[in-house]
């Protein structure tokens, strides 16, 4: 008998044309319809293509080819009949939906706006700008003798302790240690070392930057936050030209009506020192309000001038230092440092 006239090999080609006409014949009208259409054919499991493959050695050797063929061109009328379907489907389900109304006004998008913490940087900035302060910057990462040793802190001084700083390198070399900067002070040292390697003063400048302290975080500290530091070094420079306009910048923040006072303090770089308070209106306390401490100020120590080659015998300067987050809490109202580091859209919102 000739192996194209076995059961099988016939049981395999009748199957075959049955499978193209169930193929032409299916309706792909839904969703449903299309993934069962899928399954049943392209299934690699249980699809008839993957079935009928199988069946190839029942054909007659010299057949094989041809049936071969046919099983994939039926496989890829499968595919463009999917194809075909889904994207008619898209298209009506497109059509289906309600046309769009050109009368509505547009979206608005989302406005941006600048940290709080920008803000006041930015406020700070311009008011000591418009007195002929420049602006200086200088390195986080500093070493021990800009950030301490030139600044008159002595080697006992409680500030060096790892309690206090971050030291990246605690070695013994020509400028001590290598530490995170808990001051913007040490730009002060680098702009007077600069300005002594072509002329004298005067100097005028404010320093604003981040600096970081190894402190416990809580509602009002944090291990990172913001200064503005002030210098002035002139012939001349007195008591009564610091305060006088640091009650000129008091009075632009806070009001013309600000009432503030100076106390008697102790910084290693300036002496004599003082800390600054304002009264801050809060009805629900006693007596309408309380002081707070807004910065630290002086006259520049003469060590610190020598340090850095100026006659302190000529020239006198005052220093004075703010943070930057505690002014931007008294104005905005915010009791909690912690949530100008939170990043909370609901928060950041509200300074659009």
């Amino acid at each position: 008998m000739d192996q194209t006239s076995q059961p099988g090999a016939a049981a395999a080609h009748q199957a075959l044309e049955d499978l193209k006409a169930d193929i032409e014949g299916a309706v792909l009208d839904t969703a449903d319809a299309i993934d069962a259409y899928r399954i049943r054919y392209l299934s690699r499991k249980q699809g008839q293509i993957t079935a009928l493959m199988k069946r190839i050695p029942e054909v007659a050797p010299e057949d094989r080819k041809a049936f071969g063929q046919a099983i994939n061109a039926a496989k890829q009328t499968v595919e463009e009949r999917l194809e075909a379907a889904t994207a008619a489907l898209a298209g009506s389900a497109a059509t289906s939906a309600a046309p769009a109304d050109l009368t509505l006004p547009g979206r608005l998008q989302p406005e941006g706006s600048l940290h709080p913490i920008t803000q006041a940087q930015r406020l700070i900035t311009r008011v000591f700008e418009n007195y002929g302060f420049d602006v200086a910057e200088g390195p986080e990462i500093e070493d021990d003798w800009h950030n301490f040793s030139a600044l008159n802190f002595p080697p006992d001084h409680p500030a060096r302790d790892m309690q206090d700083t971050f030291f990246i390198e605690d070695a013994e070399q020509d400028h001590g240690g290598i530490l995170l900067r808990t001051h913007t002070s040490p730009v002060q040292i680098r702009v007077m070392e600069e300005v002594m390697k072509d002329g004298e003063p005067p100097i005028r400048v404010i320093v604003p930057g981040r600096v970081y302290r190894n402190e416990a975080i809580s509602y009002k500290s944090y291990c990172l936050f913001h200064q503005v530091e002030g210098l002035y070094v002139d012939e001349g420079v007195t008591m009564a030209d610091l305060k006088q306009i640091l009650h000129a910048f008091a009075r632009t923040l806070f009001g013309e009506d600000v009432r503030m006072r100076f106390r008697p303090s102790f910084f290693p770089f300036t002496e004599p020192s003082a800390e600054v308070d304002i009264w801050w209106k809060d009805e629900n306390l006693p007596g309408g309000g309380r002081w707070m401490e807004i910065l630290g100020c002086g006259m520049v120590d003469p060590n610190v001038l020598e340090g850095v080659g100026i006659d302190s015998e000529k020239y006198t300067g005052y220093a004075f230092g703010m943070g930057i987050e505690r002014i931007a809490m008294l104005r905005f109202g915010i009791d909690d440092i912690r949530i100008l580091y939170e990043n909370d859209v609901r928060f950041l919102e509200q300074f659009s």
